[in-house]
């Protein structure tokens, strides 16, 4: 390539009547450089485009998109590093390029897949972006790790966070229930992050679970899930996850009821929508009025966020879910087929008439759990007080109590324990065992001065003095002789 004064001068040159010929020799050049510049008639100033040669990478570059492609449902730190990829040319190709060829051709395909994900999207009034975060948290004084769904509303920069064991369609349903009833409307559009919770990927179609169809049929919206390598679609409610643990969730948050807990925090950002939206220079609040305005009602009918399930008791009368928690039902149940309600805080057991009958804490534990209800385990006892000495609800009771009751012949066990079953049907469990063992500390341990002291405790506490009733002389001096008073 010539440069521009080069060129000015064979034009001039050729102004003045030389010869192609002539002027190669004047300039020097090849007579076909000089005919090439005197034929242009454009020079207008042109991109400066990288000039894209050959490379010995280029019959690779394929494999190297597909182990790129798959590592999109991997996590972050098993994905291929540049480093991994030239390894694994040089051991299952004939590669015969270098690593800095290699780590080049990753850089600039990352940097243009960033270039892509950074464009900004518009978003109208009544959409909403969906997607979970984690965070730690104390429950009941012990520390785990939890899922937390987020509803973030892009125009208007408001959201809402729900906390949850887990990721299932339940948990999902649930929260979104709970955030619509708080919104008392509907967003016109929700966007998932890739089937997150409700479905699975499979190639480019999403199969949402039955449950996740049957909500958003119920509450009528529409929905659309990001596609892979695509943040810009998301962007919104991914820092919106970030801010809410931040702002939320530090220090660790130390809870006794996870759905009281999910209560308050659907009015958690009220300090933040009276402030400005970052880029739109509006208050939040008055911008997410424009969102509630666009969204639709709420149905005339409640969503029961719940899913049944026939399962096989083992011998023990259990049921087992996800190949790990284990959930008690009754002893008689023993190798049957029993019908589950599948929640996101519970799991529900039924007779098989549909009637309830007894509810577990849902278990999203890492290893195995076994959770059993007082009521099924009283029953099982019942039926062989033999298995006491080695019974899980002995090792939950206070000391005395397990003491009196360890001392008690089969016969006197045997009433014992129904009479601790009637009084957990009576007053709750905890009231029961309490009773108990007030009434082994005070020596009297028949059923009617146990029952009485059930009844207080449940009633206004044992510390609690009985109230004296109302006042009944302004009766007596209203209807009775004075006289009669006096009597009185």
């Amino acid at each position: 390539m010539l440069k521009m004064s080069q060129i000015n001068y064979i034009k001039e040159l050729q102004l003045n009547h030389a010869t192609p010929k002539e002027i190669a020799k004047i300039t020097g050049l090849d007579v076909k450089t000089v005919k090439k510049y005197l034929a242009m008639d454009d020079f207008s100033p042109q991109p400066p485009l990288p000039v894209v040669k050959p490379s010995k990478l280029d019959p690779y570059k394929s494999k190297i998109d597909e182990w790129i492609q798959k590592d999109k449902d991997v996590w972050t730190k098993q994905k291929h590093t540049a480093k991994r990829i030239f390894d694994r040319l040089c051991e299952e190709t004939d590669y015969p390029g270098s690593y800095n060829l290699v780590q080049r051709y990753i850089r600039s395909e990352r940097n243009q897949r960033l270039t892509r994900a950074t464009q900004e999207l518009v978003w109208h009034p009544g959409e909403a972006q969906v997607d979970f975060g984690e965070a730690d948290f104390i429950l009941n004084g012990q520390k785990s790790r939890h899922k937390y769904l987020v509803v973030s509303f892009p125009h208007s920069n408001h959201g809402f966070v729900q906390v949850f064991g887990g990721e299932t369609a339940e948990c999902v349903c649930q929260g979104l229930k709970d955030i619509f009833m708080q919104l008392r409307a509907v967003p016109n559009r929700l966007v998932f992050d890739n089937a997150t919770g409700i479905g699975r990927r499979v190639g480019e179609e999403i199969r949402e679970t039955e449950l996740f169809q049957r909500f958003r049929n119920h509450y009528r919206f529409p929905v659309r899930f990001t596609n892979p390598y695509s943040g810009h679609e998301k962007g919104h409610v991914e820092r919106k996850v970030g801010y809410l643990r931040a702002n939320l969730f530090v220090p660790v948050p130390e809870i006794d009821d996870l759905i009281s807990y999910n209560r308050t925090l659907l009015n958690a950002q009220q300090k933040k929508s009276v402030q400005s939206h970052y880029k739109k220079q509006e208050i939040i609040e008055k911008l997410f009025d424009e969102d509630l305005q666009a969204m639709r009602p709420l149905p005339e009918k409640g969503f029961d966020v719940v899913r049944y399930q026939w399962l096989k008791a083992d011998g023990y009368g259990k049921i087992c879910l996800e190949g790990k928690h284990y959930y008690s039902t009754r002893p008689e149940f023993s190798r049957q087929v029993v019908l589950i309600g599948i929640r996101a805080h519970f799991i529900d057991v039924f007779h098989n008439d549909g009637q309830l009958l007894t509810r577990h804490p849902r278990s999203y534990s890492e290893g195995r759990s076994d959770l059993s209800d007082h009521s099924t385990a009283l029953a099982t006892l019942m039926r062989n007080v033999g298995a006491w000495p080695n019974s899980g609800l002995r090792e939950i009771l206070p000391e005395r109590v397990r003491s009196a009751l360890d001392e008690d012949d089969r016969t006197e066990l045997k009433e014992h324990l129904r009479l601790l079953q009637n009084l957990a049907q009576d007053f709750g469990f905890e009231n029961a065992v309490a009773a108990m063992d007030e009434a082994f500390k005070r020596g009297r341990t028949n059923s009617s001065d146990t029952a009485i002291l059930a009844a207080r405790i449940a009633g206004y506490g044992l510390e609690t003095p009985p109230e004296h009733g109302p006042n009944l002389s302004i009766y007596d001096e209203t209807f009775l002789s004075s006289n009669e008073v006096g009597k009185a």
